[in-house]
């Protein structure tokens, strides 16, 4: 399963890139995070992290949970996960920023085999997880980090 989610920012990378990178603020900017708790920060720049969000259904709210080993990459301007916990453990994660002429664009691509359930594996992937969870959770958040990014940008 490869979810690409994708998104223009009118602000400059350096803040889009503070925004995306500081996890632990998500809750405060985002709505539909539930919690991110740092677990343990082996470095400045690498640590476990837990992280709850909910994925709504018009007026339900489903939630979710997973835990990820998350690596900022400055000059690459890039922060990398590997779920290690959660129904998405082995998922691969990376949000790559890019500048633009008009600020940032944003790619959140998320790479994964599926569950590790027999038989339904790849279908529970490819035709729920991905385009209902993953992709519901990534595009709030991509739009989230705009809302806040270009209103702070002034």
């Amino acid at each position: 399963m490869r979810t690409i989610d994708e998104i223009e920012i009118a602000a400059p990378p350096e803040l889009v890139f503070r925004l995306a990178a500081d996890v632990e603020r998500w809750p405060a900017l985002l709505a539909h995070y539930r919690w991110v708790k740092i677990l343990d920060r082996t470095s400045p720049v690498e640590g476990v992290v837990e992280m709850a969000a909910w994925r709504p259904f018009g007026p339900v709210r489903y939630p979710t949970w997973w835990v990820s080993e998350m690596v900022v990459d400055r000059p690459a301007r890039e922060v990398r996960y590997r779920h290690i916990r959660g129904v998405t453990r082995g998922m691969d994660v990376v949000w790559r920023l890019t500048a633009t002429d008009g600020g940032t664009h944003i790619e959140l691509i998320h790479d994964w085999d599926g569950p590790a359930w027999p038989l339904i594996r790849r279908l529970a992937a490819e035709w729920v997880i991905g385009p209902v969870f993953v992709h519901g959770i990534a595009s709030r958040t991509l739009a989230g980090i705009k809302r806040y990014a270009e209103a702070s940008r002034d």
